[in-house]
C-alpha cells in the first residue's frame, strides 16, 4: 500500500512546448466513490486502484488488470468516464502531471505534483502557470469529477473560468 501525497492546482496556462513532454492517453471510471474504487486505462495498460478518504494524503492500492476484466468492470461503473491526456513535466526534484481533459469535461486542465512527505508538499513553489490550489476541495477530485450530469458539467466548467 503507498500514500499518495499530492497537491492539486488549476492552470492559468498551458506551458510551452506541451507536446514535447511525455504524454499518456488515460480513460477512468469508478465502481464506487465511497470508498473510491476505479478503473483505468493507461495507455495500453488497465489498472483497479483502491483509494481511502483524503484530500493531501490519502492510501493507494493499484492492481494490474486484464482488458477484459477492465471492460466487464467499466460497465459496471457510476457516472461518467473520465477521457483526459497526461503530460509529465519535469520540475525538478518533482514531476508535474498535467492533465488536459477531453469529452464531457473537454479543455478543463488541472495539474497534480506527488511528493515524498507532507513537509515537502506544504514547502512547494508552484510555477507561475499554475492557476489557484484545489488540493482541499473535493468537487476536484477525478471521483467528484465522474458524479456530475451534463447540466452540472457545464455548471463546473462554468465556476472555473470565474476562480
Amino acid at each position: 500500500m503507498n500514500m499518495e501525497i499530492e497537491r492539486k492546482f488549476l492552470i492559468k496556462s498551458l506551458p510551452d512546448n506541451l507536446e514535447s513532454y511525455s504524454c499518456d492517453t488515460l480513460i477512468q471510471a469508478y465502481i464506487s466513490t465511497e470508498p473510491v474504487i476505479r478503473v483505468r486505462k493507461k495507455n495500453e495498460d488497465y489498472i483497479l486502484t483502491l483509494k481511502s478518504a483524503g484530500l493531501l494524503a490519502r492510501e493507494e492500492i493499484e492492481m494490474p488488470l486484464t482488458e477484459e476484466s477492465f471492460k466487464h468492470l467499466l460497465s459496471k461503473k457510476d457516472g461518467i468516464s473520465i477521457k483526459k491526456k497526461r503530460y509529465k513535466i519535469p520540475d525538478p526534484p518533482y514531476l508535474i502531471e498535467l492533465d488536459v481533459f477531453e469529452g464531457d469535461y473537454n479543455g478543463f486542465c488541472m495539474a497534480e505534483v506527488e511528493f515524498p512527505d507532507i513537509d515537502s508538499a506544504n514547502a512547494y513553489n508552484a510555477p507561475a502557470w499554475f492557476g489557484p490550489e484545489v488540493t482541499m476541495d473535493s468537487r476536484f477530485h477525478n471521483s467528484s469529477l465522474s458524479k456530475r450530469n451534463p447540466a452540472e458539467v457545464q455548471e463546473f466548467l462554468e465556476l472555473i473560468q470565474k476562480m
